[in-house]
C-alpha cells in the first residue's frame, strides 16, 4: 500500500495546489507512481495546474456514484511519467464524506507508491474528508503572521485527528523580504509558532505556477523546482541539506 499524504494549510492563497503538483511531479521523477487527488470540490483546479484540463469526463463524484469504472477518471499527466490524477467533483453539493474519502484512497493506494492528497482551504467538511484517510500531513505555509497562525491551527486540527506525522513547508520564501517585512526575529521563531517540525523551504518562483511546465523548468533549472525535488527526497527519507537561504 502506498503512503497516503494530506496536502494542506488552513488559509487559502499559500500555493498549497502548487506545492502539491509539484511535489507529485518530483517523486514521478525519482521513479515512483504518483496519484493526486483533487479534495477541492467546486473548485477544482488540480486538471489546469497537470495540463490534463481538456481531457476531463469523469470525475471522483462519478466514481463514487457508479458513472464509471476508477480507471476511467484517473487521467496521466501529459508531460510527466508516472503521475496521475483523479479530480474533484465540479460541484460542492457532489463531494465526498470523510467515511468515503478514506474508502476510496485506501483503496486506491494499493496501486501507487505515492497518493497526495491536495486539501481545499479552510477547515470545513473539505477539510476533514481530506484528512480523513491520511497517514501523514504536509502543511503548507509563508512567514506572516496570519498564514502562522493558521499553521498552528491546523496542527491541533491534524494531532487531534490522530494524525502525527506532520510537517512544515514555507512557500514562496525571501529572505530579502523576510528581513523587510520584520514580523519575525529568523526562521526558528516561524517553525516554533507553526509547532510543526520543517521538511523544507521553497523560495519564490513564478516558474512554478506555470500550469503543466515541467520541461520548462527544467530548462531553465528554476530554484522552486530543485527545492520540490529535495523535498520530494526528504518526503522518502532521505536526508537531504537546505542549502543557504541567502539566495532565495
Amino acid at each position: 500500500m502506498g503512503a497516503i499524504t494530506v496536502v494542506t494549510s488552513g488559509k487559502g492563497g499559500v500555493g498549497k495546489s502548487t506545492i502539491t503538483a509539484h511535489l507529485g511531479r518530483a517523486l514521478a521523477m525519482r521513479g515512483r507512481r504518483v496519484l493526486i487527488l483533487d479534495g477541492d470540490a467546486g473548485l477544482r483546479c488540480q486538471d489546469l495546474l497537470l495540463g490534463v484540463s481538456s481531457s476531463l469526463l469523469f470525475d471522483m463524484g462519478d466514481v463514487v456514484r457508479g458513472n464509471c469504472e476508477p480507471i476511467r477518471a484517473i487521467y496521466e499527466c501529459p508531460d510527466t511519467q508516472g503521475l496521475w490524477l483523479l479530480p474533484a467533483p465540479q460541484t460542492w453539493e457532489n463531494r465526498l464524506s470523510p467515511y468515503v474519502m478514506r474508502q476510496l484512497a485506501e483503496l486506491l493506494a494499493d496501486y501507487y507508491d505515492h497518493v497526495l492528497i491536495d486539501s481545499p482551504a479552510g477547515i470545513d467538511e473539505g477539510f476533514e474528508a481530506a484528512c480523513a484517510a491520511a497517514q501523514r500531513a504536509l502543511v503548507v505555509t509563508q512567514c506572516t503572521p496570519v498564514c502562522l497562525r493558521s499553521s498552528e491551527h491546523v496542527h491541533r486540527l491534524l494531532t487531534d485527528r490522530g494524525i502525527r506525522q506532520q510537517r512544515l513547508i514555507i512557500n514562496r520564501f525571501s529572505y530579502a523580504a523576510f528581513r523587510r517585512q520584520d514580523d519575525f526575529d529568523d526562521l526558528d521563531s516561524v517553525i516554533d509558532t507553526a509547532g510543526i517540525r520543517l521538511m523544507g523551504i521553497v523560495p519564490e518562483d513564478t516558474l512554478l505556477a506555470k500550469n503543466g511546465d515541467q520541461k520548462s523548468l527544467l530548462l531553465r533549472r528554476s530554484a522552486g523546482f530543485a527545492a520540490m525535488q529535495r523535498l520530494a527526497a526528504r518526503l522518502e527519507g532521505e536526508s537531504v541539506p537546505l542549502g543557504s537561504l541567502r539566495k532565495f
